[in-house]
């Protein structure tokens, strides 16, 4: 999955939206509450870190297993350590992708997608890998 746009967060707008006490089922309905408990700004929910935080497009099928699908956007915290198993935004010898990080095997790792229709990524000695962050959040419209 290729990266085709970059976003930062932006630093005026902070909305907060209202939050309702009842959880919506799944299933059958069930009767609506007249009352908002609290609110909550979605720069709350999807945001740990705001100086450390960037968005990406995604763009492609490659991890689509992963609940990322073309178009969505992916909210990308630089100051989490990228772990065995992260979702993460990298560089591979200049060319952006979204991959998942397996660091099985410590001295050669892989980024891994998550669709049977494309390859691993294993990297070679010659290979230039640079980290830009973890996947925090997936944004996908309906």
């Amino acid at each position: 999955m290729l990266i085709t746009e970059i976003f930062r967060p932006a630093e005026q707008f902070q909305r907060s939206i209202a939050l309702y006490a009842d959880t919506v089922k799944a299933g059958f309905p069930s009767p609506a509450q007249d009352y908002i408990e609290k609110t909550l700004s979605l720069d709350d929910l999807c945001i740990r870190t705001p100086a450390a935080t960037f968005f990406v497009r995604a763009s492609g099928s490659s991890m689509e297993k992963a609940g990322i699908h073309d178009g969505d956007v992916l909210v990308v915290d630089r100051s989490l350590p990228p772990g065995h198993r992260k979702i993460v935004i990298a560089s591979v010898d200049g060319e952006f992708v979204c991959k998942r990080l397996d660091l099985s095997d410590p001295s050669k790792p892989v980024l891994r997608a998550e669709s049977d229709d494309y390859p691993d990524i294993t990297l070679r000695d010659e290979d230039e890998l640079e980290i830009f962050g973890v996947v925090t959040t997936v944004v996908h419209a309906l």
